[in-house]
């Protein structure tokens, strides 16, 4: 509820009150307007906000507010293109004295002119996370995604980041699972407020709020305040969980002790894709947590109403046929504009909800995502600036796996600055020089004569060289030796276009796919967001961002031991794998080392 004095809430319930609706317009422009309870045509406002559906609770739900208002005005209705327009309620509290309780903050979307009056639509700011949502592989915690998608949509966030961090999976890890169903800003939102276990919407403010169903009234309804009401004869509760993990395929499914209510279906949530199983669980089960609480007789009633109530807050009925001994929850309402207060709480009857097993709760293959003819893609872009020389770079690393025998095709382009060193050339000039020669007229005179001469002469002179740009593929760890592609470039900026096929993947096996580049004879630069790849496919799963298997590379210059033992090159690696494919490994390999006065080479890895 939006915090109000106690005498509000004594006044917004005796029988008769006295109150009134002010609202302002403001255009892009700056223009303002304001609009009071006498401008407003009887009967056209309201406001409207939901955070479930038409059937049952929802969580992680992303409703926009809407407003709908008439007013006689002359406004001209071409200057109302993305205007803002406010509304306030104001109930007199004492002799005189008025107390506002803002409605929301909302954008025009449509605006149409009778001769007389201006019929305006508008919404919150829940719209502008209608934004598409061009992300990558991705990893952080609520509070980075929240603070990522307000950014980019220009919507203030109501939390702060301990508050996130505070709440149930508020500060674990979450990674975007590559091959998912987000298109825009606001479904990254939605599947954040699944991990969380609450709802978002627009506050009053204008900022993004999480919300989470509580199990404390904040106000009794009583029947003198009600016009009418219908209450259910069942009562609404969760007590298990499912989500499923497309990497089994699999439903995973946790309840409570003993599981004789509802089942919240989260489906396929890209957040939920990764980790240990015990991690999942940990998730899951402080989701739960967050549902069992629920506890709500569902209902519909139109009431005098109060303002103040926001969604997700808790009420009791009394009198009449209402049980004041049950809670409910106000998962939507309508506010008429000096009219009516229409509030509702939906919920589905766990004695009627469709009775499963447990076995087929947890059966296999209850969402394939992997269909047949269904073109999968895995991109990669740098978050970092590579600078390219002499030695191997690692500048494109790709995970992904198939679900079946298949081939597929790995693309991409570098885009790379480059410096060739300078280099000092010669070579020859060759030309005509006229020579004058003396010589004596007829009529014995001396005099000179031009005599044209071919001459060639050596020249001296530096210029840019060429770099020389060397690509190595590797392929789970292998060297693809049948193919090196060379570039020859001058300084400047240029681009390289790679291709490679890759067939015969093994099914259900994660495979690795890594570009190495360097250069010779000049240096390159690669900055953040230079390096675009995919690869894509038919029959391919998502890749794991990461799968329990930690890869340590170390490599050591050349040094010397004395005057004769010379290291060439030294590296090392650990490997730990602890998905499906289990594997412990840990390797040494030297290079060749020249031992003694005499330079002896001895292989010694």
């Amino acid at each position: 509820m939006y915090p109000v004095s106690k005498a509000f809430l004594q006044a917004v319930q005796e029988n008769t009150r006295k109150f009134c609706w002010t609202g302002k317009i403001t255009t892009k422009a700056g223009m303002e307007y304001t609009f009071s309870s006498e401008d407003i045509v009887k009967g056209s406002g309201y406001i409207t906000s939901q955070c479930c559906g038409s059937t049952e609770i929802e969580i992680g739900t992303v409703y926009a507010a809407e407003l709908g208002i008439t007013l006689l005005s002359g406004i001209d209705r071409y200057t109302l293109e993305g205007a803002e327009i406010r509304v306030s309620f104001h109930l007199e509290v004492a002799d005189g004295v008025y107390e506002e309780v803002p409605m929301g903050i909302f954008e025009i979307s449509e605006a149409n002119r009778t001769i007389r009056c201006l019929e305006i639509k508008a919404y919150d700011y829940m719209l502008r996370f209608e934004k598409s949502f061009n992300g990558f592989e991705t990893a952080g915690n609520a509070y980075a995604f929240l603070a990522l998608c307000c950014k980019a949509c220009n919507v203030e966030l109501a939390h702060t980041q301990a508050e996130i961090e505070a709440m149930p999976n508020g500060s674990e890890l979450l990674s975007i699972y590559t091959d998912n169903d987000i298109e825009t800003f606001r479904d990254v939102l939605f599947y954040v407020g699944q991990v969380l276990g609450g709802f978002f919407c627009i506050n009053r403010e204008g900022k993004l709020e999480l919300r989470k169903y509580g199990n404390q009234p904040v106000m009794t309804v009583s029947d003198r305040h009600r016009f009418s009401s219908s209450f259910s004869d069942f009562i609404t509760r969760y007590t298990a969980i499912s989500s499923t993990n497309i990497k089994t395929q699999v439903s995973e499914y946790y309840a409570l002790e003993p599981d004789d209510g509802l089942t919240m279906n989260l489906g396929v949530n890209p957040f939920l894709q990764f980790g240990l199983e015990e991690t999942r669980k940990t998730l899951l089960e402080n989701i739960l947590t967050a549902l069992s609480v629920i506890c709500y007789v569902p209902f519909d009633s139109d009431t005098i109403g109060n303002p103040a109530l926001d969604l997700g807050d808790v009420l009791v009925f009394s009198g009449g046929h209402a049980d004041e001994n049950q809670l409910t929850c106000v998962t939507g309402y309508q506010v008429k504009i000096n009219g009516k207060h229409s509030l509702k709480c939906v919920g589905k009857n766990p004695r009627l909800a469709q009775a499963k097993s447990k076995n087929d709760k947890n059966i296999s293959g209850l969402l394939n995502q992997i269909e047949a003819g269904k073109i999968g893609i895995h991109t990669f872009t740098n978050a970092s600036k590579y600078t390219v020389n002499d030695t191997s770079v690692k500048i494109i690393s790709i995970e992904f796996a198939a679900a079946e025998e298949t081939h597929v095709q790995f693309f991409a382009i570098v885009q790379v600055d480059v410096i060739a060193d300078i280099k000092e050339q010669t070579g020859t000039a060759a030309g005509t020089i006229v020579v004058p020669i003396p010589a004596q007229g007829e009529d014995g005179m001396e005099t000179t004569q031009d005599i044209s001469v071919k001459v060639e002469l050596p020249v001296t002179f530096t210029a840019d060289g060429k770099a020389a740009a060397f690509v190595r593929y590797e392929f789970n760890d292998e060297e693809i030796l049948t193919h090196y592609p060379v570039e020859n470039w001058g300084s400047g900026k240029h681009v390289l276009p790679l291709y490679y096929p890759i067939e015969n993947l093994i099914p259900n096996f994660t495979n690795t796919f890594n570009v190495y580049l360097r250069m010779e004879g000049g240096s390159g630069t690669i900055e953040a967001g230079g390096c675009i790849a995919s690869i894509s496919g038919q029959g391919m799963a998502a890749a794991l961002a990461w799968d329990g298997k930690i890869t340590i590379e170390e490599t050591i210059s050349a040094f010397r031991f004395g005057t004769g033992l010379m290291v060439k090159k030294f590296s090392e690696s650990i490997g730990i794998e602890t998905m499906e494919l289990v594997q412990r490994q840990m390797a040494d390999s030297m290079g060749r080392i020249s031992i003694g006065a005499f330079g002896l080479p001895v292989d010694t890895s």
